[in-house]
C-alpha cells in the first residue's frame, strides 16, 4: 500500500498531459501488486488499476512461468498501451518488466537503471548520476516521470494525496472532539514497536486527556485489543482502506511505524509520530510532506539491512524508544514544532 501511495505525485504528472500536447490528459493504467490495488483506486489521475503478482517483487513471489508472463502480455496488448513509466525503488531494476512490455508492443519506456539497458529503455536515468539516491521515494518517482516528459499540473504541491469521500467515521472528531490514532501493526516484525510499549503509550495519552483510537487489520484483532485496553476505542479489523483514510484524516496526530498507514496519514495531511526502524533509510521512506517526529535509533546495527525480522537480539533500534518519548513527540506535533533531532535523523539516514 505504501509503495503505491508514494507513487501518487508521479502518477498525477503522467496523467496531466501528453508530452507532445499538454492540453490532452492521459489515461493512466496503474500496474501494481494485489496488495496495492485498493490504494491505487484512491489515487488522483489513475484511470484503471491492473494487478499482477510480479515474480521479482511480490512476497511470496510466484514461480516464473509462461502463464504468469502471458497474463501480463495479454492485458497490455489488449489495452493498447502506448507508453510505460516504470517507478522502481532504489533496490529494484526496471529491466525485467521493460522486457515484457517490449514483447507486448509498448513503444516507449522510461526507467531508472544502474545496469546497461540496451534497447529495453528509451529514456534511462542512471541513479547517482542523473538524480541522487538519497531522496524521498516520492521525489524519486516524480523524477522518473519528469524524465519521461511529464510534469505536475500548475498549482500541484507534489505531496501525497488521495481522492477523498465523505464517511461516517469522520464524525469521530466532530461529535466527540479531537483524537489521536495509534496504529501498532506492521507488515514486517523488524518494523514493529513492542506491543506493551504501544499499550503504555495509550495509557499515557489518555492520562493527558487525549481520546485515543486504535486501528489495525482483520488479522490484528488481538493486537489492537491489547493496545486499546479498557478505554481507548478499538477499530481493529473494522475499517476498509477508505474508512481508515477518513479516520486518519480526522486525527490530530497518528502514531505508527514504518508501514502503509504512515503514508496514508501523509496522503490525508495528518502529522505522524513514526517509530522508524533503520532497516531501510528514513530519508527515502519516512512519511512525506507532513509534520513528523521520527523516533528510533537510525544508527543501530540493523541499519540498511532491509531485514523483515530483526537481526539484532532485543530489537534495540525500536525497543529503546520509551512511551514517554512518544508522548513528548505527540506534544511537539500538537504544538506545531517538530524536533531538531528528527530533521537531523532524516538528513543523515
Amino acid at each position: 500500500m505504501g509503495d503505491v501511495l508514494i507513487s501518487g505525485p508521479a502518477l498525477r504528472a503522467v496523467a496531466n498531459g501528453s508530452r507532445t500536447d499538454g492540453s490532452r490528459p492521459n489515461d493512466v493504467v496503474l500496474l501494481c501488486g494485489p496488495e496495492g490495488a485498493d490504494a491505487g483506486e484512491m489515487l488522483p489521475g489513475v484511470t484503471e488499476v491492473h494487478t499482477w503478482s510480479c515474480p521479482w517483487n511480490a512476497n511470496p513471489s510466484p514461480a516464473v512461468t509462461a502463464g504468469v508472463a502471458d497474463e501480463l502480455l495479454g492485458f497490455v496488448r489488449s489495452s493498447r498501451i502506448e507508453e510505460a513509466v516504470i517507478l522502481t525503488s532504489f533496490h529494484q531494476s526496471p529491466l525485467p518488466l521493460a522486457m515484457l512490455l517490449r514483447l507486448a508492443g509498448v513503444g516507449r519506456i522510461t526507467g531508472a537503471a544502474t545496469d546497461g539497458a540496451g534497447s529495453l529503455l528509451d529514456v534511462r536515468l542512471t541513479p547517482g548520476e542523473d538524480f541522487p539516491e538519497d531522496q524521498a521515494e516520492a521525489a524519486r518517482a516524480l523524477a522518473i516521470a519528469r524524465a519521461a516528459g511529464f510534469k505536475l499540473p500548475h498549482g500541484d504541491d507534489g505531496k501525497l494525496h488521495i481522492n477523498r469521500s465523505p464517511d461516517d467515521l469522520v464524525k469521530e472528531r466532530s461529535d466527540e472532539g479531537p483524537y489521536i490514532v495509534v496504529h501498532p501493526g506492521a507488515a514486517a516484525p523488524a518494523r514493529a514497536w513492542p506491543v506493551l510499549h504501544h499499550a503504555a503509550t495509550v495509557e499515557l495519552l489518555e492520562a493527558e486527556g487525549h481520546r485515543v483510537v486504535v486501528t489495525g487489520g482483520p488479522a490484528e484483532a488481538s493486537l489492537t485489543a491489547t493496545v486499546a485496553g479498557p478505554s481507548a476505542r478499538n477499530h481493529g479489523g473494522r475499517t476498509s482502506l477508505r474508512t481508515l483514510a477518513a479516520l486518519l484524516a480526522g486525527a490530530a496526530v497518528v502514531v505508527t511505524g514504518d508501514t502503509g498507514p504512515a503514508h496514508l496519514a501523509a496522503a490525508v495531511g495528518t502529522p505522524v509520530v513514526c517509530l522508524f526502524s533503520p532497516v531501510v533509510p528514513a530519508i527515502r521512506w519516512a512519511p512525506y510532506g507532513v509534520p513528523m517526529e521520527l523516533l528510533g535509533d537510525q544508527e543501530a546495527a540493523c541499519k540498511g539491512t532491509r531485514a523483515r525480522t530483526c537481526p539484532v537480539p532485543g530489537h534495540p533500534c525500536l525497543s529503546s524508544v520509551t512511551p514517554d518519548q512518544v508522548l513528548e513527540a505527540v506534544k511537539r506535533l500538537l504544538g506545531g514544532v517538530s524536533s531538531l533531532a528528527t530533521r537531523r535523523k532524516v538528513r543523515s539516514s
